[in-house]
């Protein structure tokens, strides 16, 4: 019984950002916001959502103690993607308005809260951003993304082995190149869908074999879009939002894909969800999907930036397999039930689910 559980307003508004899960926490780095200023390089900012007490937390700023532990320590950035390899985050590519695109990897110690950067060999990527990754094992595998110097969508799979730091380009391209990709790890290939205003495409890379497997073509497909986020959960591949710049139309719909039949299905969750979006984050902690930020178009004139949007500062759950405690819970928010003969524990997570954070300020109307 899929459904929206909880919904918080009040964390990190960020559009475009990255995040990873580690245990029961997410970890989200960097981002932008409308109206603030990437000019000045500052130290990219990690917010962290517990998903017990269901709070947002800001970590402070990083000591450098100098120009050269500075450089350890990555400035602020969009487009670029974070993966988690044991206890470490690696954070590659991405834009910042003033050093355009980057191509240095950096790492984060989760259990230190420290910044390194790690020697690394090899046929190092060109800088970009819009790309995505994904771990296999130990390997890091990026696709896609807008090579800077090239001035190109890239059509091209790199590898980073992590327990050598060395980078490969692995021999294998695509015809097909989309402006926006995902990438998600399923057994032991790569899952890449790419996407346009006109189509999605589903493709598969063998890791094994270094190859893109031929795939049937589905006959029930989604509507073209980009900037929409993707994740596996139990064998099948869902995607959420985006944006389909050909219709000026963003979408809040989810779509599961099963690899073994090789078909699409729309699906419905119970509850209400997130408004239609794009450039959010999704994490997988458990069987609860974490939404986050994003874009939308604003619904009231004056209240979003110079192109009508507004970036959100909203939290969503989405539980594959909610209990009954859960459903219970929802059930007291909904009627507004009485709380006071509740246990301890039951009225201090009900207060968790209504209560908003307080990382980010609201968006007020222009007219008052």
């Amino acid at each position: 019984m899929l459904r929206w559980t909880v919904h918080l307003e009040g964390g990190p508004r960020r559009v475009n950002h990255a995040a990873v899960a580690v245990g029961h926490k997410v970890y989200s780095f960097g981002g932008y916001c409308s109206g603030e200023d990437y000019e000045t390089l500052r130290q990219i900012d990690v917010h962290v959502f517990n998903t017990v007490s269901l709070r947002w937390t800001k970590l402070p700023p990083v000591r450098t103690g100098g120009r050269e532990h500075a450089r350890e320590v990555p400035y602020m950035r969009y487009g670029h993607t974070a993966v988690l390899v044991e206890e470490t985050v690696l954070i590659w590519g991405g834009r910042n308005d003033t050093e355009g695109a980057c191509n240095v990897l950096y790492a984060f110690d989760v259990s230190q809260h420290r910044w390194f950067t790690p020697k690394i060999s090899g046929t190092v990527p060109g800088a970009r951003d819009g790309h995505s990754a994904c771990v296999l094992g130990k390997a890091m595998y990026i696709f896609g993304g807008y090579e800077q110097l090239a001035d190109c969508f890239s059509n091209e799979i790199h590898k980073l082995d992590t327990s050598s730091m060395c980078w490969s380009l692995v021999s294998a391209r695509v015809s097909v190149i989309r402006s926006e990709t995902s990438l998600v790890s399923y057994q032991q290939v790569c899952a890449c869908i790419m996407t346009s205003s006109l189509e999605c495409v589903f493709k598969i890379f063998d890791t094994e074999t270094n190859c893109w497997l031929n795939t049937p073509s589905a006959q029930l497909l989604p509507e073209g879009r980009r900037s929409h986020s993707a994740f596996a959960y139990n064998g099948e591949l869902y995607i959420f939002g985006g944006y389909n710049a050909r219709l000026d139309r963003h979408f809040n719909d989810l779509w599961k894909f099963n690899p073994e039949a090789f078909s699409w299905k729309k699906v419905e969750p119970k509850g209400k969800g997130p408004c239609p979006r794009r450039r959010q984050c999704c994490c997988m902690v458990g069987d609860r999907i974490i939404l986050f930020g994003g874009t939308s178009p604003c619904p009231e004139q004056g209240m979003g930036d110079e192109f009508n949007l507004m970036d959100h500062s909203d939290l969503y759950l989405l539980d594959f397999s909610p209990n009954l405690k859960t459903l219970c819970k929802l059930a007291v928010i909904q009627y507004s039930l009485e709380q006071s003969g509740l246990p301890h524990d039951i009225r201090w997570e009900l207060n968790a689910m209504t209560t908003n954070s307080n990382i980010s300020r609201p968006i007020f109307s222009s007219h008052g």
